[in-house]
């Protein structure tokens, strides 16, 4: 499965294509609308929050309410586009735009090297399709890979685990469903006492004209052993997951388990005792085997262990200030203040929702190259004969014994 995104922060609309995605899917524009909505809460969010009210319109690749086998089509429109109309008009005129140009480019963001990359006199033509606003179109496109991986059980959640310097106490066992905990709080935090203080720290940044940032971790339940793999460096699903949760802006570090933690840790506090599970059959998503702990986070050689996979992530505080740092104007050369622009104090809340998509995005992939077939039922099938097989492990085992034994 690959997905492309496109549209600009400020234009009419976002655009999604999905490929891979196998037939007979159940998808209805209804549950991806539900994240597009968890996406734009939080305490924290900007004005342009106020602007929006994100629905996706599926154009193509689903057919009474299933999944054709062919490219899922899907758009965004963006409400704001009514009052940016000259600036990001397509067939704009040079004169008036040239009037308009954003020439101070923002410590932090992609306004500087991408007009130095890209030969651009505006930088506004870096930061629209920088923007975090794309986000939301990776949001709609996790909304069609979390509908695959449901049909097989799994479900992905997420909550704040740190905002503005403030870290929350992570209960155990989590929460299950976790998002519905998580989004009771106005920062999608588990700890009441920490979203109190999350809260006032907001509230104090932009008094000060400042943004925050913080960590998010993203929980997946009922994975089955063996998604991606040892052999290549390509397949390893950490890796698939670390670079694709590193794309979304402004995410500067991601940990798997217990991350940078257990490279404090001798082996012996950080790796997870196998045991053999009582009944193999009633455990066969994770192949007749348990764990004592999981603080491996789900992983192991690349590859899932049926455990669930537990993913942090860190992202910066925004880049957009309204008390802007110093920079260089584009055109004169000299000194001056950043650019500013609408934008929030913090989106930590929201990383969460995204960072599921991608998370999802990411397994869906993994299962297709797994269990790949054109249909959900083929793709079904061969899950359950994997599952089967890895039930009946010790018995076929068992098996080969008594053979060899009376051969011998």
């Amino acid at each position: 499965m690959r997905f492309h995104t496109a549209g600009e922060s400020h234009g009419q609309a976002l655009t999604v294509i999905v490929e891979g995605m196998p037939a007979g899917v159940p998808l209805d524009a209804a549950s991806i609308d539900r994240d597009l909505g968890r996406r734009m809460q939080g305490h924290g969010r900007g004005a342009r929050m106020k602007i929006e009210r994100d629905r996706v319109e599926i154009l193509g690749g689903v057919r009474a309410g299933e999944t054709l086998g062919s490219p899922v089509a899907l758009l965004i429109r963006n409400r704001d586009w009514t009052n940016w109309e000259d600036v990001m008009a397509v067939e704009g005129t040079p004169g008036e735009l040239r009037r308009r140009r954003v020439t101070r480019p923002r410590p932090g963001h992609a306004d500087l090297v991408g007009v130095l990359k890209y030969d651009r006199l505006d930088a506004r033509d870096i930061l629209e399709r920088a923007s975090a606003r794309e986000t939301a179109a990776r949001v709609a496109a996790g909304g069609v890979a979390k509908a695959l991986l449901g049909s097989f059980g799994v479900d992905i959640g997420s909550h704040v685990v740190s905002l503005g310097g403030v870290v929350a106490t992570v209960p155990d066992p989590l929460p299950d469903p976790l998002n519905e905990a998580a989004d009771r709080s106005a920062v999608r935090t588990l700890d009441p006492a920490a979203e109190a203080e999350m809260i006032r720290r907001i509230d104090d940044a932009k008094a000060a004209g400042d943004t925050l940032g913080g960590e998010v971790e993203v929980v997946a339940r009922g994975l089955v052993v063996g998604l991606g793999s040892h052999v290549s460096w390509d397949r390893r699903l950490d890796g698939r997951l670390a670079g694709s949760l590193c794309s979304i802006p402004a995410v500067k570090g991601v940990e798997i388990g217990l991350g940078f933690d257990g490279a404090r840790r001798p082996g012996s506090e950080v790796h997870d005792g196998i045991h053999r599970a009582a009944d193999a059959a009633a455990d066969d998503r994770r192949g007749g085997f348990r764990r004592a702990r999981n603080h491996a986070g789900g992983l192991e050689g690349g590859t899932t262990t049926g455990e669930p996979l537990v993913v942090r992530l860190a992202m910066k505080p925004i880049s957009t200030l309204m008390r802007p740092l110093d920079t260089v104007d584009l055109t004169t050369g000299k000194a001056a203040k950043a650019q500013s622009e609408r934008s929030d104090i913090t989106a930590v809340p929201a990383l969460g929702v995204i960072a599921e998509a991608v998370v999802a995005l990411v397994l869906a992939d993994a299962m297709v190259e797994k269990f790949g077939g054109d249909s959900l039922g083929e793709m079904q099938r061969n899950y359950h004969g994997y599952r089967a097989a890895l039930g009946s492990r010790w018995e076929a085992l068992a098996a080969d014994r008594a053979l060899a034994g009376e051969q011998s």
